[in-house]
């Protein structure tokens, strides 16, 4: 029995409840391919409970950038905000894939004053500006996040699927606005530039709210850090990924200078 197989048996439909699902944040295009003279579609960004609903409040576009099909990064035009959502225009002026994307490190830290706890999170550069060089008990740990979303003008392109090598990060083996329902799709897990063996993530298709039920897709790379699977159902669907897996939420990894990475994607599942 081949990989393909076996990752598809592997593969469990959740039925979790409404209630069990968490807040989520994503990114979201209005359209994933398009054509025309310099289209423009509009990338929206929320934190919901539902996913791909605007049921919570909006996301933050702070440090949102667009990749290019050349590969050159310019930061994401200004976004409008209301209470739920976050949107702006994002012009396509040059044919093939753009990659619109979040990235953050941020780090916590906690230690002793006297008989009180003191903790403090923010970027890393501001750690020595912010937590006392002798901080008794001091424990820390470095978060790294990455949220992204893919858009194709007229023809796909590869200049905005090169991974940065830094932290946790999908590599589209398959182009992602090339994924069709019953097809097969090869996504690639690194963490550093390093390949992920034997490493679980999962897709959540939109729609929730009609469902009643979550329906994660659970899945894992094989010893290459590669899984190929079978596509399912067309619509929009939201990857998700963290490492070290199987952390509760809240929960911080152990050992020293620990860190913790979390990894999500906004992908469109095309019908067959």
């Amino acid at each position: 029995m081949n990989h393909t197989k076996n990752v598809l048996l592997a593969a469990v439909l959740a039925t979790l409840s409404l209630q069990a699902s968490a807040h989520r944040p994503w990114l979201m295009p209005s359209l994933t391919q398009v054509d025309g003279k310099e289209p423009v579609v509009i990338i929206d960004g929320a934190v919901s409970e539902e996913l791909f609903e605007f049921d919570h409040i909006a996301l933050k576009f702070d440090g949102a950038v667009v990749t290019d099909p050349d590969g050159v990064v310019t930061p994401a035009p200004q976004a409008a905000s209301l209470k739920s959502r976050s949107s702006f225009d994002l012009k396509l002026p040059k044919p093939g894939t753009y990659k619109v994307s979040m990235a953050s490190k941020n780090m916590m830290a906690s230690w002793k004053e006297g008989s009180e706890t003191r903790r403090w999170r923010g970027p890393e550069e501001a750690f020595a500006k912010q937590v006392p060089a002798n901080a008794q008990d001091l424990q820390t740990t470095i978060t790294q996040t990455r949220m992204e979303t893919f858009i194709t003008a007229t023809k796909p392109s590869n200049g905005a699927l090169k991974p940065s090598g830094s932290g946790l990060e999908m590599v589209p083996v398959t182009h992602p606005n090339e994924l069709r329902a019953g097809e097969t799709a090869k996504w690639r897990f690194t963490l550093d530039g390093k390949a992920l063996a034997n490493f679980p993530f999962s897709l959540v298709p939109g729609g929730v709210r009609h469902r009643g039920v979550l329906g994660e897709i659970r899945l894992s790379t094989d010893a290459n850090g590669e899984a190929t699977v079978q596509l399912p159902a067309g619509g929009m669907y939201w990857m998700s990924a963290s490492y070290p897996a199987g952390l509760a939420k809240g929960e911080s990894p152990k050992g020293p200078n620990p860190r913790r990475y979390s990894y999500s994607a906004t992908l469109e599942v095309l019908p067959e």
